[in-house]
């Protein structure tokens, strides 16, 4: 299966460890206020607002935040004006890659988001080059010891989940967009927490990267997820947990 969901899953761990939740708590403000603007303020009719309300809740943010962001996505409260933009590229290997960005300039975005995958060993596409490799899915990740694969399938299945599958540190559910929060609520009843979840653009196949590649692969991935403007970074990548621990670690 998917190397990226084991990215993720690694990356969550560490990201709970060290210095990154102003960080990640900038990114989930900036999707509480996007979710808003797009779907309105109301989490019980907008699914999105709802996700990332939860991810807000899972980092511990405090309820003032979240109830700020949504301010300002709903423009009852001002702030600066964003804009979501998607760009598409390639990676070393020919890996697709979807870059999910909210930014206040598009134009410094564009720029600085070309720069990273020149110096990386990849290049920026032109809109639709990439976009059909990838679908949108949700995506939930739970951690190994969490349950056994018996329990997950008979919960993730009866909510509605399409595939639950072994992802080596992880069980890797995929569910169709609008069912994704009702799988990880059967989850959460069931006494099981998602390390994340998500929806995503999962790829439709893979491309499997060793070596040089994998590491070039790796780091570029993660300079791009450090850049403030990122919300999220698709990529059909497929590399060994082993090769992802040595860069994660």
């Amino acid at each position: 299966m998917s190397g990226h969901s084991k990215w993720a899953t690694i990356k969550h761990k560490k990201a709970a460890t060290d210095a990154k939740r102003g960080k990640a708590f900038t990114k989930i403000i900036r999707e509480l206020s996007i979710a808003t603007r797009t779907g309105g303020a109301d989490p019980n009719t907008n699914p999105r607002l709802r996700t990332a309300i939860s991810a807000a809740k899972n980092e511990n943010m405090p309820n003032d935040n979240i109830e700020r962001a949504i301010a300002r996505g709903a423009g009852t409260m001002e702030g600066e004006q964003l804009e979501e933009v998607t760009y598409e590229g390639y990676g070393p290997g020919g890996v697709g890659m979807l870059v999910q960005v909210v930014t206040s300039n598009r134009n410094r975005s564009a720029g600085e988001l070309r720069h990273l995958f020149s110096k990386n060993g990849g290049n920026m596409a032109e809109s639709g080059a990439v976009g059909w490799m990838f679908q949108r899915k949700g995506e939930i990740l739970v951690a190994k010891e969490a349950a056994d694969e018996d329990k997950m399938m008979g919960i993730v299945l009866d909510a509605g989940a399409e595939d639950l599958n072994d992802d080596g540190s992880a069980w890797q559910v995929t569910t169709p967009p609008e069912a994704m929060e009702r799988v990880r609520e059967a989850l959460a009843q069931a006494g099981i927490t998602a390390a994340s979840a998500e929806v995503a653009m999962v790829p439709k196949n893979y491309v499997k990267l060793t070596g040089a590649q994998a590491q070039q692969m790796l780091r570029m991935v993660e300079n791009m997820e450090d850049h403030d403007d990122v919300q999220h970074v698709y990529a059909n990548f497929d590399i060994d947990e082993k090769e992802i621990e040595a860069v994660a670690g």
